[in-house]
């Protein structure tokens, strides 16, 4: 939920292609077929339709490209979507927009002047302050990143290609959170790819799954989030005096406390010991397999040769333990644009969606703290990601996003991401 959250929704899915703009007129006359599902305002004729009055043109356009191309999989979207243009798209994204949703989701539907019947009783109860108290905190302990941080304020997201949530119907919520749990918990074999969505999705309780898709209903109407329930503080897996015993080595090029002073080395104090641990191993099997495998560091494979697993997990919390010295970086227009909202007319996901909004990466998830990192050595990584001489990345994240990245936007976002506290 960050993140990522529904990815923000930042993801593969974004568009390759510049759509045209909309004309919401236009886009009126061909919403007539959309009415049956999601009504003549927007608004979903049942539970199982989302909610579109409102939602960005961008989002919407990106969505329908993803259900032509097979990206995003619906038997009933994707004979909709198979014939519509890029102007067709853009079109129905400009009029649903102009909309609105000024009638909530509890609108959805006609009045056939017969009651329903009583549904039955719902085996979880849904608590919206408790929706509302993961929404905007999210929760560290179990890796789930707040939704607020992609999708904005009470569900209104200010980054175009991440939908709003305001007003939508908690079954359509709900649906969708399971699609993405499902995909991350069936090693791809089905389910929502979005790979932050994926992550975070994953971490979610049905219960809490409920909770959002209550609070997400109306969240104006819920004034107060639940008291946050009582986390475990996260624990370190290596001993941290065993570790510092063996950080000696280490010294020459990160220093004692594991702030570096050359910016060609990173900063490891404060970097979650869980992708420390990961580095050194990827570090020892490129060394291992002939740089077949792993992380290829001709300097590192002879520091991580002789230690053990278990020195490898000392050493990460060792200096996950240390606190991170600040950056001299400044924050620049273009990087945080490239952060924040990525590119769609390039493909390029934004980072926000993995790194967070204050760039302190996801622990549990496996991204890493970003901010306050060397500038020299975020913009080094990122064009070895693109060149392909480094390939520990998970899915080739970092490898299909760099290589959409000119040298001016590695500058540009590394020294956004080092500015970040």
């Amino acid at each position: 939920m960050k993140k990522i959250i529904l990815s923000v929704i930042l993801g593969y899915g974004l568009m390759g292609n510049v759509m045209a703009q909309g004309d919401a007129e236009a886009g009126k006359s061909k919403a007539a077929v959309c009415a049956a599902c999601h009504g003549a305002n927007g608004i979903g004729t049942t539970d199982a339709y989302p909610n579109l009055a409102g939602q960005h043109a961008d989002y919407i356009a990106k969505q329908l490209k993803a259900f032509k191309d097979g990206s995003r999989v619906d038997p009933v979207m994707a004979p909709m979507a198979a014939n519509l243009s890029d102007q067709d798209m853009a079109d129905l994204g400009a009029y649903f927009e102009s909309v609105g949703s000024s009638t909530g989701s509890d609108s959805a539907g006609t009045d056939s002047g017969t009651a329903p019947a009583a549904p039955a009783a719902p085996a979880i109860v849904a608590d919206a302050a408790m929706g509302k108290t993961l929404y905007e905190k999210g929760d560290e302990s179990r890796g789930i990143t707040a939704c607020i941080t992609c999708h904005g304020k009470d569900g209104d997201s200010d980054v175009l290609i991440n939908p709003n949530l305001s007003n939508q119907h908690p079954e359509y919520i709900v649906k969708q959170l399971n699609n993405f749990k499902e995909h991350a918990t069936t090693d791809g074999e089905s389910g929502r790819v979005n790979a932050a969505m994926n992550q975070v999705a994953a971490n979610l309780t049905e219960q809490d799954i409920a909770d959002i898709g209550e609070f997400l209903k109306a969240p104006a109407d819920v004034k107060e989030a639940a008291k946050a329930k009582k986390t475990v503080t996260l624990k370190h897996v290596g001993d941290v005096a065993l570790g510092k015993e063996k950080s000696g080595t280490c010294v020459a090029c990160h220093n004692a406390d594991g702030n570096s002073a050359l910016p060609m080395y990173p900063k490891l104090a404060g970097q979650s010991e869980q992708y420390l641990f990961k580095q050194l191993m990827d570090f020892k099997k490129a060394a291992d397999s002939n740089n077949e495998e792993g992380r290829v560091d001709p300097v590192m494979a002879g520091m991580v040769a002789p230690l053990s697993e278990e020195d490898m997990q000392n050493l990460a919390a060792y200096f996950a333990s240390q606190k991170v010295s600040p950056s001299a970086a400044q924050a620049n227009e273009r990087g945080k644009d490239i952060y924040v909202s990525g590119d769609p007319q390039r493909g390029i996901t934004a980072c926000i969606a993995c790194h967070g909004v204050d760039g302190q990466g996801m622990a549990l998830a496996g991204f890493p703290v970003v901010g306050q990192q060397h500038v020299d050595y975020l913009k080094a990584q990122l064009g070895k990601f693109r060149d392909g001489s480094r390939g520990n990345d998970m899915n080739s994240m970092m490898r299909n996003i760099a290589e959409k990245l000119t040298d001016e936007d590695m500058d540009a976002v590394a020294q956004y991401m080092s500015s970040l506290k």
